[in-house]
């Protein structure tokens, strides 16, 4: 609910603008996490126990911006993103089994029986510098540019979790096991904001009179800090690329 607040106000405040503005473009990207780390990268442990791809984070980013031009040469552009992925997924090793009034994982091959859903989203709203050197009276616009903005960002692990750090011996006859308590968590780190940055370059491309067909390359700098459910892991890695198909309408 705070993410979609602080969107209409920010739609709110610039409405008034839209008349001076001299482009408005919707855009399309298709986003590629980095989801880089180390041991204790969120992203990583994820990857390791879990049956969760990384291609499953990969994918779109809506995003609306105004431009408006200073000269021939520069504009300032304000523009927001939407990107949010939500996938689920089983412990591929282990297997849960009831022991008394508790739940264990049990190592096993097949494992696919403890589950949880992650989810993560950004949406970054940023203000940016764009330069296009040969200005706007030609058959391509190329252009390049970058800018700093405010990145709503969540990370929530729903359902079934193993709890590693409590290992208990389980007796067998054909020998001890060490199996781990599986418990129930909604685990959220729910609308934070980080200051963020972007880095961007493409091609306008006429279309008509008053429209143009964007194509560009845009680069997102962000890291998360935790500061509740995940305290302790390190900084979330949102950066990544996008490759962004976009429709200007000129004004």
């Amino acid at each position: 609910m705070k993410k979609i607040l602080i969107t209409l106000t920010l739609v709110l405040m610039i409405l008034p603008l839209a008349a001076s503005a001299n482009i408005f473009t919707i855009r399309y990207g298709y986003f590629v996490p980095r989801m880089s780390g180390g041991p204790d990268s969120l992203w990583n442990i994820e990857f390791e126990n879990m049956s969760f791809k990384k291609s499953a984070y990969q994918g779109g980013m809506l995003g609306l911006a105004y431009e408006f031009f200073m000269n021939r040469n520069i504009s300032l552009v304000l523009s927001v993103d939407f990107y949010n992925r939500q996938k689920g997924g089983w412990y591929v090793d282990y297997t849960k089994y009831q022991v008394d009034d508790m739940v264990f994982a049990f190592p096993d091959y097949f494992g696919g029986s403890i589950v949880h859903t992650f989810e993560v989203s950004q949406t970054p709203i940023s203000l940016s510098v764009k330069i296009t050197p040969l200005g706007r009276r030609v058959r391509f616009v190329p252009y390049f540019g970058g800018g700093v903005g405010l990145h709503l960002w969540t990370v929530r692990i729903q359902g079934e979790i193993i709890d590693f750090s409590d290992p208990w011996l389980y007796t067998d006859p054909a020998g001890d096991i060490t199996v781990y308590p599986v418990y129930y968590a909604l685990l959220e780190e729910q609308n934070r904001i980080s200051i963020g940055y972007n880095a961007f370059a493409g091609v306008m491309v006429p279309v008509g009179s008053r429209t143009t067909l964007d194509l560009g390359f845009r680069y997102n700098f962000l890291k998360g800090t935790f500061q509740d459910s995940f305290e302790g892991f390190e900084d979330f890695d949102f950066n990544g690329y996008s490759l962004v198909l976009g429709l200007n309408f000129w004004f």
